[in-house]
């Protein structure tokens, strides 16, 4: 098995939700496009990630969504040196399809206070749904990891709620551990780096929040 030496986790630049949650209201979540900023801090990570990538090959996944899709090419990566694919199990969280304002600020509410892992918003998704999906892409992942020529790298081109839930299943994270960590900001990323060990350790962390509060104390 030819495991990668770096798998790397990249949320989109800002998009037009970022800036104005309004559009919701008049545009698919999908059909989201970047802002001009959210151009420049993908551009900004491309400038980091060729670096570190240098001459080394590139497996990438990319949530199917227009701001990720955008995202990926503003990273401007040596298309000689990259395999790319859409990845629908990477998109980002599903709210339902055509969104109210107020609807969805009394349902993050609700989240807040039932948790962010275990809320399910009305016609969408909870963070565990995600969670099993993202399973099912990691049980798809380590099977591509057979091949004798896979590339040294792995990147992934997602949501900042994705990326939790990736590392939370990578690493075995409890429920509170997830609970008690931020998303990484708008085209940032994170490198999951292997070691001599022939493990994978992550390069920094998430900001934590609060202090995670395990679910098997007493009441």
């Amino acid at each position: 098995m030819v495991r990668p030496r770096r798998i790397v986790l990249v949320r989109h630049g800002e998009s037009e939700g970022n800036a104005d949650d309004t559009v919701y209201e008049r545009e698919p979540d999908h059909a989201l496009r970047l802002t001009p900023y959210g151009r420049e801090q993908a551009a900004a990570s491309g400038v980091r990630l060729r670096e570190i990538f240098g001459n080394e090959t590139i497996s990438a996944y990319v949530s199917p969504y227009r701001r990720t899709l955008q995202t990926f090419r503003e990273l401007r990566l040596d298309p000689t040196r990259v395999r790319m694919r859409e990845e629908p199990r990477l998109r980002e969280q599903d709210w339902g399809n055509w969104q109210d304002r107020e609807d969805v600020k009394l349902q993050k509410a609700y989240r807040d206070a039932y948790g962010h892992f275990f809320y399910r918003f009305a016609q969408g998704e909870s963070g565990a749904d995600v969670y099993d999906r993202v399973g099912s892409f990691l049980e798809s992942l380590y099977r591509s990891f057979e091949a004798p020529d896979h590339p040294q790298n792995v990147l992934l081109v997602t949501h900042g709620l994705t990326m939790r839930l990736f590392c939370m299943r990578w690493f075995h994270w409890s429920v509170a551990e997830f609970e008690s960590l931020s998303n990484p900001g708008n085209g940032d990323f994170r490198m999951l780096l292997l070691g001599p060990d022939g493990r994978y350790r992550l390069d920094r962390p998430f900001e934590r929040w609060t202090t995670p509060e395990p679910y098997d104390l007493d009441g």
